[in-house]
């Protein structure tokens, strides 16, 4: 079998790593106002993959042969485990289906070339039988990009890039490095790290995600405001498609037409499958810092983060949580003891005397990187707009710790599925003119269908990256569920994805479209966009072989 590893089947990351509240004295009080759970009470009994009932393979047994003749005897397999894995992403809906083991269609076969001639292999032997090929990076997709279609009757494999995971090759004069697409990004990093470089790419997802399931996503990281979103730094491509390869180079402007590699950007593996990535890369910066600072309310955050998009000032990282969300943020913190706890505790006092409401007040982390000297000029520049707004910067601590846990949100999800609560995001962005009515629209809809449903919910938000047009709001959300969790579910999402478009934001900032916000995408690019759009996949893909029924839903 592979040596290539996967996430748990049935929730996120690895075994044996969960979340654990024991620790954080606030959180089981905060999740009870919240949504009304208790979370000391036990959680329920793990499914066991034992009691799942996994379709058969369709895969015959003569054409598993030839794939493993392509890609070797132990990297072609119709193993049931293996293809769970594979079958589905790690949205709120995918966890709770495969959980109860609803499993209409998964993949026949699952299989891992070794290089880009192996997928070229698997690619033509695919197209010669007519089976469906769907991607597969590291499988912690959230908008269904990656399941079957239910009513498929063609054979489907799943192209597990998983290794090709290599830096091949690192242009030092022009800052470009070619990557294989299937490297996971602690992978990617380390390699590059040895060489003194850096993507500057995390996004939430980093630890199970992959180079090319950015690129395929259209994916943005925390730092995004530094290095820009993955489509800025994705300089050229080589994409498998039946009979060759798309190639483009890594040119820095180029008048040549609409742009393929744009086409590419974005696609969610409908228009071949991603083999490699030519990215711009940076030297690892001399300093970095993250520091923490407070706002009095959610409204002096957005002036702030407004007039340091327009600012000299250059951050890196430039993060607000709104109220409801700082209030999170406290509760999974551990226990103050000491020192430490009778500075919280002098802060709140100090704050409360100038006049602050502490239910209001809002956290924000910005981040900084660069030589001494630019990094201390930039802070002297945001901290003066912080003060202009009423902030305070409160030091280093916090923005430690927040760099330390940045990538183990998702488990908190896994922990409140098992007793009884679904939580799940949606992002979006929208000019600086609408973010605050686009914020205001978002939660009074999700409140109104949570009362729709009868339940008791929650939803906070952060301003997560910022432009100079605009900005980038991402929406957490939780309600406490009953029998039928996804019927919920639709209502509470749907009522937050009209929200945005209503506000005149967009459906997705970066964690694309796949089958999750389809139903939105017309009002978001209009129906000539679509007609577009659809027009590209038809005449690309005319057999329908790469992850048809992704982005649009016909």
């Amino acid at each position: 079998m592979t040596d290539v590893k996967h996430m748990k089947w049935w929730g996120w990351g690895v075994d044996g790593v969960a979340f654990h509240h024991g620790d954080k004295p606030a959180f089981a009080p905060f999740v009870q106002m919240a949504v009304g759970i208790d979370v000391n009470d036990p959680a329920t009994a793990a499914t066991s993959f034992d009691d799942i009932v996994v379709p058969e393979s369709r895969a015959t047994s003569e054409f598993v042969v030839e794939l493993r003749g392509i890609v070797g005897e132990q990297n072609a397999t119709t193993d049931a485990m293996e293809r769970v894995v594979h079958t589905f992403g790690k949205s709120i809906r995918d966890l709770v289906r495969v959980r109860s083991g609803h499993l209409d269609r998964t993949p026949d076969v699952v299989v891992y070339p070794a290089d880009e001639a192996e997928v070229q292999r698997v690619v033509d032997a695919a197209v010669a039988v007519d089976a469906v090929i769907i991607p597969f990076g590291g499988g912690s997709n959230i908008v269904g990009s990656l399941e079957p279609h239910a009513d498929e009757s063609r054979t489907v494999i799943s192209l597990d890039l998983g290794r090709l995971n290599r830096v091949l090759d690192i242009d030092e004069e022009s800052g470009l490095a070619r990557i294989e697409a299937g490297v996971l990004g602690p992978d990617l990093e380390t390699q590059l790290t040895a060489k003194g470089w850096t993507l500057g790419h995390f996004p939430d997802s980093f630890t199970h995600s992959t180079l090319g399931g950015w690129v395929a996503t259209r994916s943005s990281g925390m730092q995004s405001d530094k290095y820009g979103d993955i489509a800025d730094i994705a300089r050229g491509l080589r994409v498998v498609r039946p009979g060759g390869v798309l190639v483009i180079r890594a040119i820095p402007s180029a008048s040549t037409g609409p742009s393929v590699r744009e086409m590419i950007v974005g696609s969610e593996g409908r228009l071949g499958v991603i083999t490699e990535v030519t990215v711009q890369v940076h030297r690892v910066p001399a300093q970095r810092e993250i520091l923490a600072y407070l706002f009095p309310n959610w409204k002096a955050s957005l002036e702030a983060m407004h007039e340091i998009s327009e600012s000299d000032a250059t951050p890196s990282v430039t993060r607000v949580s709104d109220a409801r969300e700082t209030g999170f943020s406290f509760a999974t913190a551990k226990e103050s003891k000491g020192i430490s706890k009778l500075v919280t505790q002098g802060l709140q006092r100090f704050l409360m005397a100038k006049g602050w409401k502490i239910d209001q007040m809002c956290l924000s982390f910005i981040g900084y990187e660069g030589s001494a000297s630019h990094v201390a000029r930039q802070k002297k520049l945001v901290g003066a707009i912080v003060k202009k707004h009423g902030g305070i910067g409160v030091g280093k601590g916090p923005g430690v710790l927040y760099d330390q846990k940045k990538f183990d949100t998702p488990y908190l999800r896994d922990f409140l599925l098992d007793r009884g609560a679904a939580a799940d995001v949606s992002e979006t962005a929208a000019p600086w003119s609408k973010l605050a009515g686009l914020y205001d629209h978002a939660i009074a809809s999700a409140n109104r269908a949570y009362e729709e449903i009868g339940v008791k919910g929650w939803i906070m938000a952060h301003l997560s990256h910022s432009y100079h047009s605009g900005a980038c709001l991402y929406f957490t959300f939780a309600f406490a569920h009953g029998d039928d969790p996804l019927a919920q579910y639709d209502v509470v999402k749907g009522a937050i994805q009209q929200a945005f478009i209503d506000s005149g934001a967009t459906i997705s900032h970066h964690h694309g479209v796949g089958l999750e916000h389809a139903p939105w995408l017309e009002q978001d690019i209009s129906a000539g966009g679509v007609a577009v759009m659809q027009g590209l996949f038809d005449s690309a893909d005319p057999m329908g072989t790469f992850n048809p029924g992704k982005i649009i839903v016909r």
